[in-house]
């Protein structure tokens, strides 16, 4: 790495229900990265994770609020270091891919490095999460011109600006979109590096759900779709009204230049209500695109508050 001063490493593992896993998923890290501080944040385990994780030399937290993004949100308030390594604790993703990971952030100064999963194992990764990840990519490819190979991608290493400057709003899995955006969105510097991702060891259970969790990321593509892009969201809301209203209205402007006379009245008003409604679409779309616009330059000043990747305060 191109420091003078050895920068200070943490590694966060959220962890729930992970007593078969964890052990290993610290050792790998304390073999990866020697110098690390390796934290395991509990988020109400029912198992024995939090005595494994403090026998294999982590340092054990609690967060009591359940789920992955109230973890996440802890972590990044309460803990100082200039280089951030974030995994699962279930043991799927290469511990020792992250010194490679560390090395690209600090090498080319980027602020977020992200590990994209490569799978032989069969039970690794299913077939309706690499759909959900690909219908995903897709959209913030057209949202912000660029994406992630892996958007959902649980291995990833930070730079001290993305943690601080990181509002963290998300509540559960998918706070992983969420960061992917705030990176996007600001235009960080960003790559990916490919690690391999394999099943998880045997007593260890996943937590996703493939409906559940679809119907989620599916609330978050419209969301995202809504928040950072107003104007075209509620733009195409009132063209379409605004087509309708002109189809409706066609038959009546045929029937008054023969007879001159409106005999469907409740469609005129109908038509004029859609009229008025697809204006008022496109001047609060106009207006929040401006809001947006505010937002994310005061995200962009919290950002370039904290140093750059390798310079230290």
């Amino acid at each position: 790495m191109n420091t003078h001063d050895q920068p200070r490493i943490a590694v966060l593992l959220p962890c729930y229900n992970e007593e078969a896993a964890i052990g290993p998923t610290v050792a790998g890290f304390r073999a990866a990265l020697p110098t690390a501080t390796i934290y395991v944040y509990d988020n109400n385990s029912r198992d024995r994770t939090v005595e494994v994780a403090r026998a294999a030399g982590a340092v054990v937290r609690t967060e009591r609020q359940q789920g992955k993004g109230h973890v996440v949100r802890r972590m990044f308030a309460d803990i100082e270091a200039d280089v951030y390594v974030m995994a699962d604790g279930d043991l799927t993703y290469d511990p020792a891919a992250a010194p490679a990971m560390v090395d690209m952030l600090f090498t080319q100064q980027l602020d977020l490095v992200v590990g994209t999963r490569q799978h032989d194992a069969k039970d690794a990764y299913r077939g309706g999460h690499v759909l959900g990840n690909r219908l995903f990519t897709g959209l913030l490819s057209f949202l912000f011109a660029r994406s992630f190979t892996d958007v959902f991608s649980g291995y990833r290493v930070f730079s001290r600006r993305f943690v601080k400057s990181f509002p963290v709003l998300s509540s559960g899995f998918e706070i992983e979109t969420e960061m992917s955006i705030h990176a996007l969105e600001l235009r960080m510097p960003v790559g990916e590096v490919a690690t391999a991702y394999g099943a998880r060891p045997e007593g260890s259970a996943s937590k996703l759900s493939t409906f559940r969790d679809g119907w989620r990321i599916l609330k978050v593509m419209l969301n995202l779709f809504r928040t950072e892009r107003p104007w075209l969201f509620f733009g195409v809301a009132g063209a379409v009204l605004l087509l309708a209203a002109l189809a409706l209205s066609i038959p009546l402007v045929l029937t008054y230049l023969d007879t001159g006379l409106v005999p469907r009245f409740p469609t005129a008003i109908l038509i004029t209500g859609m009229v008025i409604i697809a204006v008022l679409s496109f001047l609060a779309g106009l207006i929040l695109d401006t809001v947006t616009h505010g937002r994310r330059e005061l995200r962009r000043l919290a950002y370039l508050a904290q140093p750059a990747p390798g310079k230290q305060r």
